[in-house]
């Protein structure tokens, strides 16, 4: 859902024609006021923020970024710039928005793997350094040999992955 927030009789045209090419369902609000209130009350992917209001009521524009939450907050003038320029630039913002979620994703990724394998290597130091102790009971012999094995097809699992992922990088997406 998009939120648009502008006081231009324009709005609902506008609003229709971001529906439309977006395919997401668009709201229209004409204040700050109004917009702070549906935002407590739902999710949004995008606020089209019209620059007239962040203008002439600045602590209302910082409140609506405040309940924005994920929403990625766009600021327009319907005053001088038609639907198509809106749309434009609201698609921009989502796709630059669509490519940090995917970057901070891969982030993410890269450092539980990491650790992972951190705690993968202390976990193969220790159990061959457990297996070197002499008079090692064959039973306890077999176990830590098995969680070794463990270890070993953990990491091959994360190196696997770590092949996908590099290969498969983009996630399938266009540049």
């Amino acid at each position: 859902m998009i939120l648009l927030i502008t006081p231009s009789p324009r709005a609902p045209e506008c609003a229709a024609a971001i529906q439309a090419a977006t395919g997401e369902g668009t709201e229209c609000v004409e204040s700050v006021r109004r917009a702070s209130k549906l935002l407590r009350g739902g999710e949004y992917s995008a606020l089209l923020i019209d620059q007239y209001l962040v203008e002439c009521d600045p602590d209302g524009a910082e409140v609506l970024l405040q309940h924005a939450g994920n929403a990625v907050p766009v600021y327009v003038n319907l005053a001088i710039s038609g639907c198509e320029r809106v749309m434009r630039e609201l698609k921009q913002a989502l796709r630059r928005s669509q490519k940090e979620r995917e970057a901070a994703h891969r982030q993410a990724e890269l450092g539980l793997r990491n650790q992972l394998n951190d705690s993968l290597t202390a976990l193969l130091l220790s159990c061959e350094l457990a297996l070197a102790v002499p008079n090692l009971p064959p039973t306890a012999q077999a176990k830590i040999g098995a969680a070794c094995e463990l270890a070993k097809e953990i990491r091959s699992r994360l190196e696997l992955q770590k092949n996908v992922s590099v290969a498969g990088g983009d996630g399938g997406t266009k540049s």
